[in-house]
């Protein structure tokens, strides 16, 4: 009865990110996809907080290692049967913010016998991330970071076990990389040959995740000034739960830590290219000037409430005051964050060479290993 509650569970979870639908896919452009499957038992607390650190580092890993590229990133939470939930999966999308709020509401709980539900999680991975076909874009990097400590169920009679998934997973053109957490022996050996398997490679960082270098600079205060004022200038619009989740994403830079904050902040401005502020769509000024919708089409009630009592023509031309707003900010951000990025290098070099004998934390295994595997 329990592995069929569980099931359901997971199922319960399979729920759509974001409230708009996204950019249309351009095939020309590269794409990188980036799906982490990770342990949220209780065992993880550690790993887990220092991935809600980092995970803005490793989406700018990426991004400096292919800036034209388009970045999708995926997640699943798993536990185990008889837990809170089996799989939590959230498909791959270009809204990183997005998918940021949902790592953000993971916590690590549960567990108890020693498996978990690897196998499910895996397949998850594989099968509903919405990955990009190799037949709809030969450019594109499908990357799968396997995150635990524990080995899987192989008792589990309902479960695909990791074998065949992992070859689905390479005549899918997709690589699995694993990333152990801790030193049980069991999952060594099940995580070197998934990573054998799965083309991809093993890596094995303490089980608190490593110690997560943390860079605060002089620039991050006004790095950070300068995206309040940028956020100033979008507009959300639509249902009152898509505005909702718009805003959200403003005050994630608030929320977040310093550091994270910036590379935040870094990332988005980036791949906005000075029109886009937040990520997944939901903000008029980006949507009407990427012609995503058309002004005139967007309902009054839709619009922002210092929209409403505008004349059509008084629309335009604050859509247009704000877009010419956002372009002249952004080039100011762009100008920090190098002087930023100049000084983090720095930093980091010094660091790493007093800690060259410890093991990598969690993202810097990850970010090494994607600078090598993208092309």
């Amino acid at each position: 009865m329990k592995r069929f509650l569980g099931m359901a569970l997971a199922a319960t979870f399979l729920s759509p990110l974001a409230a708009h639908a996204e950019t249309p896919v351009d095939k020309r452009k590269p794409k990188v996809e980036v799906v982490f499957v990770l342990d949220t038992t209780g065992s993880m607390t550690g790993l887990i907080d220092g991935a809600k650190r980092k995970i803005w580092s490793i989406a700018n890993a990426i991004a400096d290692q292919n800036p034209d590229a388009e970045i999708r990133m995926g997640l699943v939470g798993y536990r185990d049967i008889g837990d809170e939930y089996v799989t939590k999966s959230f498909e791959l999308t270009t809204d990183i913010q997005g998918i940021y709020g949902k790592l953000l509401a993971f916590q690590a709980d549960g567990g108890g016998d020693t498996p978990e539900s690897v196998n499910e999680a895996l397949d998850a991975a594989v099968l509903r991330q919405g990955w990009t076909s190799a037949s709809e874009q030969t450019k594109a990097n499908r990357i799968i970071f396997l995150v635990g400590d524990a080995p899987p169920h192989m008792d589990y009679k309902q479960d695909r076990k990791y074998p065949e998934i992992v070859r689905d997973a390479r005549q899918k053109g997709i690589i699995v990389n694993t990333v152990q957490a801790g030193k049980m022996r069991e999952t060594s050996k099940v995580w070197r040959k998934i990573a054998d398997l799965g083309g991809g490679e093993y890596m094995a960082i303490p089980q608190d995740g490593g110690k997560v270098i943390v860079i605060e600079t002089p620039y991050d205060d006004v790095i950070l000034t300068i995206q309040s004022s940028l956020n100033e200038t979008v507009l959300p619009y639509g249902k009152v739960e898509s505005q909702r989740v718009v805003k959200d994403k403003m005050a994630s830079y608030a929320a977040a830590p310093k550091s994270s904050a910036a590379d935040m902040s870094k990332f988005v401005n980036a791949k906005g290219k000075g029109k886009e502020v937040v990520t997944g769509g939901g903000d008029l000024v980006a949507d009407v000037n990427n012609g995503a919708r058309l002004l005139a089409e967007v309902p009054t009630a839709e619009l922002p409430d210092a929209m409403q009592k505008m004349t059509p023509a008084e629309r335009e031309t604050f859509i247009a005051e704000q877009a010419r707003k956002r372009e002249d900010l952004s080039r100011q951000l762009a100008d920090k964050v190098k002087l930023r990025d100049n000084y983090v290098k720095e930093q980091e070099a010094a660091k790493t060479a007093a800690t060259s004998a410890e093991a990598d934390s969690f993202d810097q295994a990850v970010s090494k290993t994607l600078r090598k595997q993208i092309k």
